[in-house]
């Protein structure tokens, strides 16, 4: 990444093609539905098989730096070749992960499971993102919030789902979701047929749409502070879709089955949140958006771990909405600040979170078996203090300044 340049930023549509995000959208809730499936089946695991907090985190470990040190690579790979194909085959994996899940009785075949799903999610996030900015036409912002409220909705279905299906039907009906993978793979391969018509017709800007380029060093900066508050989110946010039914059950004596209706709640807010992050900050400024959704959380997650079981979920559902805010308006910005190299940026940032999650699971899940799970919130509601870094990202009027007819010619 030499001087960091805006050409690859122009859109390969001029309008907005949203049957093409809805359906890649469409893609990423039954995506991450399955894959919350993982975290939706744990106490179901645990108790089936006597896993210790440590193991469960192991689990996520395994399955989010799977994802976490693949995508950079694979964004970097179909930065210089795309791989319109390669989003339908990423379902495959997610559909053998599905598979073995429903069968295995052994903790190291639940290991391989989860690694296999991890494997799909860090092939179909780089290039459904590189997808989804093509088809954004001028509202980027608007179209990364559809596509991650997919995600955050399908993400928020599968405690829901394990509760009402898998938890009163055993392990073995996990098999069943494998269809949504086929279903899913079906999808992807009509829009790598778009993907394929579109990747060679990237419209080119007029003067009035090419920008200043940024200094290298600045977007390097910039990507370093997204990346700080990356981890703020990321960490905090593993520490409720990890372990949150684990806290109330432990703190307020629920049973699985209500402890799973109350992490629905929080991760629908987290789906609710997305929504409205992206167009937001189209409108006011992605800085303020991340700025306000980041640092701005930080009393109410002080207040979590002090709080009765109506403002507990009170609390969660505030701070699920605020925080998710955050994710579209950091993706568009780093693919501002390096635009040439969509691909590299969304596969380092999705990948970096789920890195950050999968460390954070386990050693929480150590800390919890070591301290407590009540001191688990305690330590992590510290955490969004980070976000005053936002106030040293680069000015978004200076990432897209506009060239001057000279300088355009």
């Amino acid at each position: 990444m030499a001087e960091i340049t805006s050409d690859g930023a122009a859109p390969a549509v001029r309008t907005t093609a949203f049957a093409v995000i809805g359906a890649v959208s469409f893609c990423h809730l039954l995506n991450d539905m399955m894959q919350s499936l993982l975290a939706g089946i744990y106490p179901i695991l645990k108790q089936e098989y006597a896993l210790d907090f440590g193991q469960v985190g192991l689990m996520t470990l395994t399955f989010q730096v799977t994802a976490s040190l693949l995508q950079p690579l694979v964004g970097i790979y179909t930065d210089k070749r795309p791989q319109p194909r390669s989003l339908a085959i990423s379902m495959g994996f997610t559909f053998c992960g599905l598979i073995m899940l429903a069968f295995v009785h052994r903790f190291e075949l639940m290991l391989i499971a989860s690694a296999l799903i991890g494997v799909g999610s860090s092939v179909f996030h780089p290039e459904s993102a590189r997808v989804v900015r093509m088809a954004a036409g001028e509202r980027p912002g608007l179209a990364q919030s559809l596509f991650q409220v997919g995600g955050n909705f399908g993400t928020s279905l599968g405690p829901l789902l394990a509760a009402f299906i898998v938890l009163p039907n055993g392990q073995k009906s996990v098999a069943w979701f494998s269809l949504a993978a086929f279903l899913a793979m079906v999808v992807l391969w009509q829009v790598g047929n778009w993907y394929l018509r579109n990747r060679n017709s990237k419209a080119k800007r007029s003067s009035s749409h090419a920008f200043v380029p940024l200094p290298r060093k600045k977007a390097l900066i910039g990507l370093s502070l997204l990346g700080a508050l990356i981890f703020s989110k990321y960490v905090y946010l593993a520490s409720l879709t990890n372990y949150y039914t684990f806290y109330l059950m432990h703190s307020f004596g629920l049973d699985i089955k209500d402890a799973q209706l109350m992490l629905f709640l929080f991760l629908g807010a987290v789906a609710a949140g997305t929504v409205l992050g992206g167009p937001i900050g189209d409108r006011v400024g992605r800085k303020v958006v991340i700025w306000i959704s980041v640092l701005g959380v930080l009393p109410f997650t002080l207040m979590l771990p002090y709080a009765s079981l109506f403002w507990t979920g009170l609390l969660s559902v505030v701070i699920g909405a605020m925080l998710a805010s955050a994710f579209p308006a950091i993706i568009v910005f780093a693919q501002e600040l390096a635009p040439n190299n969509v691909g590299l940026v969304s596969g380092f940032f999705f990948g970096f979170a789920f890195g950050v999650g999968g460390l954070a699971a386990a050693a929480l899940g150590e800390v919890a078996d070591w301290k407590g799970i009540e001191f688990v919130y305690q330590i992590c509601s510290f955490l969004p203090a980070i976000g005053i870094l936002a106030m040293f990202l680069p000015d978004p009027k200076r990432v897209r300044q506009p060239l001057s007819s000279a300088e355009a010619g």
